[in-house]
């Protein structure tokens, strides 16, 4: 059964002035599992131009997303 995954990620990104800096964004994902959720995030990211790391991934209480 699929559960929804909140998944955190430290991305580092372009500043409009062209500065790098980092910042963590979270994602939810439909998976069956945290390793699919994780396996989902890393091909989301897989042509992210700059570093990234996924630092968590935890099951949520949300049963749908409407």
């Amino acid at each position: 059964m699929e559960q929804f995954y909140l998944v955190k990620v430290k991305v580092e990104f372009e500043t409009d002035a062209g500065k790098m800096k980092t910042g963590t964004e979270s994602y939810l994902v439909s998976a069956v599992s945290v390793t699919d959720a994780e396996a989902k995030i890393n091909d989301e990211f897989s042509t992210y131009p700059h570093e990234w790391e996924v630092k968590s991934a935890a099951s949520t209480r949300i049963i749908k997303v409407i």
